[in-house]
């Protein structure tokens, strides 16, 4: 019988396929996923998981994947409300898209288009998503962050607008999380850098990175759920990496 639920948004990604594998095998957990492809969940048994496919992450798109939640699942959140929210959601390259080395690489559309999905969609899910997950109920909302985003940590410079993104997903975070201590204490949010995870995200970059240093989703997967089953739900945003160790803003 299904006790609580876990949310993953961007649940195609090779992390939250890792997240969703690992619950899969607790009954007593159902899944929501969302996706703008959710193919490879169709093996999985409905009874456990509600798949909602969004066309795109537009504001309005968003809204509907709510609605879809709220309605097609009212009965069952009163019994199993939502104790885990997974954003998985982020880019550092694609085919358009590269990580600057030098100023004379930076591009306004570029940066535009690297901050609106690192930071204003995630905001925009807490957004929609707050209403329905205020309650009694603890609930942990975590978000993909990284290192790379403490401005207090930076020493190498470069990767201008994925810096500034995560950066100001954090500064977002951190401000949520001040009002939803006065409005939804149940809330804990999370800035989660889950270190070098070997996936499309990392690939052009991981030569360099030591092999005890480069990490399986199955792994990072598993750290990350340790560390939302154990962490107090305080009312703070939390920067944390893949060990559950604080890194500075």
């Amino acid at each position: 019988m299904i006790k609580t639920q876990t949310l993953i948004i961007g649940a195609n990604s090779v992390i939250a396929k890792a997240i969703a594998a690992k619950l899969q095998t607790d009954t007593e957990v159902g899944l929501i996923v969302i996706s703008r492809d959710l193919s490879c969940y169709s093996g999985m048994c409905n009874e456990q998981i509600n798949k909602i496919t969004v066309p795109d992450y537009q504001s309005s798109s968003i809204e509907q994947a709510i609605i879809g939640i709220t309605q097609c699942d009212q009965a069952l959140i009163n019994q199993a409300p939502i104790t885990q929210v997974f954003i998985c959601n982020g880019v550092l390259h694609n085919a358009q898209l590269k990580p600057e080395k030098r100023l004379e690489d930076f591009s306004a559309q570029a940066f535009q288009q690297v901050m609106q999905i690192n930071a204003l969609i995630p905001m925009l899910w807490i957004q929609q998503l707050t209403p329905i997950l205020t309650g009694n109920t603890p609930c942990t909302l975590t978000v993909f962050s990284a290192r790379v985003a403490s401005i207090s940590d930076n020493h190498l410079g470069g990767w201008y607008s994925y810096r500034a993104s995560k950066a100001a997903l954090n500064m977002l975070l951190k401000t949520a999380a001040i009002e939803l201590f006065r409005r939804a204490k149940n809330i804990k949010l999370i800035a989660f850098h889950p270190g070098t995870t070997d996936t499309p995200l990392s690939k052009p970059f991981q030569q360099n990175v030591p092999a005890d240093k480069l990490f399986t989703s199955d792994f990072v997967a598993a750290q990350l759920l340790n560390i939302v089953e154990n962490i107090e739900v305080d009312g703070e945003a939390s920067y944390l990496d893949w060990q559950g160790k604080s890194i500075t803003w």
